[in-house]
């Protein structure tokens, strides 16, 4: 194998600048095999990907994604666009012997996800799924304290992630289409909560109790140019109304196969919040919690201690020396890390796979991300029917 991973990404908005700043970064902050290269980007308008390839530094740019990704000069494809065309990329990409990582969730709806993991069985390359907040050091780190059964039996697990971006004057992005999107703040958010809880707690959704789905903003402002400025569309030019196809806001209740039970809310409309990605943990022997606006914190409560001692702690999750995950190849204690490390951080754990070594943490592939599709889809069943629903596993 050579030592040289040539990247092909495809997608140069919001996600394509995280996962560019990502492939960028990698090789400076650690030491892998085989070193990923920025070898092509793809995206549909040649006037603004040169551009875009000159600024984050890849080699070549294309419109044709086809040729790109069953190049022989492409190793791994990286698919960073909406979620409608994941699995034509994906499957074209695995036919062709390449590895695959995409982002999330792994597709638009349930069938398209179920071909993908389906073709992936069947293929020779590896694939990964951009679940990025695994790989925040705070929340490897609580996967690894529950690993060692520092919390015992699981009683509760309970998640939202609240943003506030998607008021009446957002207009009608891609992401408020049903037909590109395939759901809104649930398969944007909830993906990410839900994957979250499986990857700490180590147990699965077994079935979804009750649900909520609701679009508050039933209209938005049509696009007429351009897409506006990152996720909420912020300067774009708008001319008439049309309808949104997606929910706004989805809430449910599960339970999980050690016996525990737990709760999902994910919404673009909570005002006064902008990214809180937000979970808690309650086990018979602890329990912790975690909110990515304070991203390099990880709560931590104890039962193993007397009463009098109970409480609350923080653990600083940036002192590598003393073994928290990805910490040691960055900066020293309390010198905190951002949003792009968990790219950085997963970018090494791809390579590492590539070459055959392990990941510091579960990495998702995706057979992985297929069951975090099928809770999604349970939960917009049981809220559409208004029943329980199980959840089939792997």
């Amino acid at each position: 194998m050579s030592d040289r991973l040539n990247v092909t990404l495809i997608g140069s908005k919001f996600m394509g600048r995280a996962h560019s700043n990502a492939w960028g970064q990698v090789n400076r902050f650690f030491d892998v095999s085989p070193k990923p290269a920025m070898h092509t980007v793809v995206a549909r308008k040649a006037e603004e990907l040169a551009e875009f390839a000159a600024t984050w530094g890849w080699e070549n740019n294309t419109t044709d994604w086809e040729a790109a990704v069953t190049s022989d000069e492409t190793d791994l494809v990286d698919i960073a666009t909406p979620n409608d065309a994941h699995r034509e990329a994906a499957i074209k990409a695995l036919e062709a012997g390449k590895h695959v990582a995409c982002e999330k969730p792994l597709a638009a709806t349930l069938e398209d996800a179920e071909a993908m993991a389906a073709a992936a069985d069947n293929a020779s390359g590896k694939t990964f799924v951009w679940f990025n907040y695994r790989r925040v050091p705070a929340l490897s780190l609580a996967h690894r304290i529950v690993a060692t059964g520092a919390l015992g039996k699981i009683y509760h697990a309970r998640a939202c992630y609240l943003q506030s971006w998607g008021g009446p004057d957002t207009p009608l992005l891609w992401r408020f289409q049903g037909d590109v999107a395939g759901s809104g703040a649930h398969g944007d958010l909830n993906a990410h909560i839900i994957d979250a809880v499986r990857f700490v707690t180590g147990e699965e959704i077994v079935s979804v109790e009750g649900a909520i789905e609701e679009t508050f903003i039933k209209e938005r402002a049509l696009l007429e140019s351009g897409a506006g400025g990152e996720i909420a569309g912020a300067g774009a030019t708008t001319a008439g109304m049309g309808k949104s196809t997606v929910d706004d806001a989805v809430l449910f209740l599960s339970r999980l196969s050690g016996g525990g039970v737990a709760s999902f809310e994910a919404t673009r409309l909570a005002t006064g919040y902008h990214n809180a990605n937000r979970f808690e943990i309650h086990g018979e022997g602890g329990a912790l919690r975690f909110d990515f606006e304070r991203m390099n914190e990880l709560g931590y409560y104890r039962t193993d201690v007397p009463g009098g001692e109970q409480g609350w702690a923080t653990i600083d999750v940036t002192r590598g020396g003393d073994g928290h995950p990805y910490a040691d190849a960055w900066w020293p204690d309390s010198h905190g890390l951002g949003y792009e490390h968990g790219f950085v951080n997963q970018a090494r754990d791809i390579a590492t796979v590539i070459g055959g070594g392990e990941p510091l943490v579960p990495m998702p592939d995706f057979k992985d991300a297929l069951q975090t599709q099928r809770v999604l889809q349970a939960a917009i069943d049981s809220a559409r029917q208004h029943k329980p629903v199980q959840i089939a596993q792997a």
